[in-house]
C-alpha cells in the first residue's frame, strides 16, 4: 500500500509498534505554518483521507501529517481484544511519543470519528499543547443510533464487498481491524464510554463538522461539545452529508477547515 503523496510508507517505532506514517506536505523543518496532523476513523487509515489532507494544506500552508494507527492500514497487527481505554491510550501515550519523535510541536489535530474522538481527549488533558482542533463526526458519548449502525456493519461485512474495499487499504490487517473495533464499540462495557469531561480542559479554538444524516452519531455530539468546551467553538452541519464530510461533501468540508485554519495561523 502507498501512503497518500504516491510513495511508500515511513515508519517509525512508538510506544513498542511500528506504525506508517506520511507526510502530505511539508514536514516541520520545510513548513511556514504550524502541522496538520489526520486522525483517522475507526475502520480507517491514512490512505482513505485520499487528497484532503494535501489539499488543506495547499490552500493554508501547513505541514501535514498521516498515520496509521497500531493495527491498521500498513501498520503492526494488532491482535487480540481492544480494551475500552483503547482511545484514552492512542491519545495520552501513542500521540504524544509520534509528535515528539516527529519533531511536531503544537499542532492543529484534525480527526475523523474516532480520531476526532482523540484528539479531544488529547487537547483535554492539557499535556501537550495544541493550536486548534478540526472534528469531523466527533463521538464523546455512545448513541444507541452508533450501536446500531455498528451491529449492522457487521452483516456487511460478510455479505458485501466492504471487506474486498477495505482490504486496499488494510491488507492482512483488515479482519483483525474490523472485528477488534466492532467488538469493543458493541460490548456491554463500552457503552459507559464518555469523554465529555475531556472537553471542559479544551480551551484553544475548535471546528466541528457533522453531517445531518450521519447514521454514526447525531447532532448531540455536537451539542454536547459546543456547551462543554472552554475555547471557541464554530460548528457547521451539513445536510445531505453522512459520516463522512470530507468524501459526502468535500468542497464544504474542505473550505470550511481551510477558513477556520487560515484563521488560527493568522492569529498565531
Amino acid at each position: 500500500m502507498t501512503a497518500p503523496n504516491g510513495a511508500a510508507p515511513s515508519f517509525v517505532t512508538v510506544s513498542g509498534h511500528r506504525l506508517a506514517y506520511a507526510w502530505a506536505a511539508a514536514p516541520p523543518a520545510d513548513a511556514q505554518f504550524p502541522t496538520l496532523v489526520f486522525l483517522h476513523e475507526g475502520l480507517g487509515s491514512m490512505t482513505q483521507w485520499r487528497d484532503f489532507p494535501a489539499a488543506v494544506a495547499a490552500r493554508t500552508g501547513c505541514g501535514a501529517l498521516l498515520y496509521d494507527r497500531w493495527g491498521s492500514g500498513s501498520s503492526e497487527p494488532r491482535l487480540g481484544r481492544r480494551s475500552v481505554t483503547f482511545m484514552h491510550d492512542e491519545a495520552l501515550k501513542t500521540l504524544p511519543e509520534l509528535l515528539e519523535t516527529l519533531g511536531i510541536a503544537r499542532p492543529i489535530l484534525v480527526g475523523h470519528s474516532d480520531g476526532a474522538s482523540i484528539a479531544i481527549i488529547l487537547a483535554g488533558a492539557g499535556l501537550t499543547p495544541v493550536a486548534g482542533l478540526v472534528l469531523e463526526a466527533p463521538h464523546v458519548f455512545v448513541e444507541s443510533l452508533t450501536v446500531r449502525s455498528i451491529a449492522a456493519i457487521k452483516t456487511v461485512f460478510e455479505r458485501s464487498d466492504l471487506k474486498t474495499r477495505l482490504m486496499r487499504h488494510h491488507g492482512a490487517n483488515t479482519e483483525s481491524m474490523f472485528h477488534g473495533w466492532t467488538d469493543i464499540w458493541l460490548s456491554p462495557e463500552f457503552l459507559e464510554w464518555n469523554i465529555t469531561s475531556s472537553l471542559r480542559g479544551i480551551h484553544c479554538p475548535l471546528l466541528v463538522i457533522q453531517g445531518e444524516d450521519d447514521h454514526y452519531g447525531t447532532v448531540a455530539q455536537v451539542d454536547a461539545i459546543r456547551r462543554e468546551v472552554q475555547g471557541p467553538c464554530e460548528t457547521v452541519l451539513l445536510p445531505h452529508c453522512g459520516h463522512a464530510p470530507h468524501i459526502d461533501q468535500r468542497s464544504a468540508a474542505e473550505d470550511a477547515a481551510v477558513r477556520f485554519i487560515r484563521a488560527l495561523v493568522a492569529d498565531a
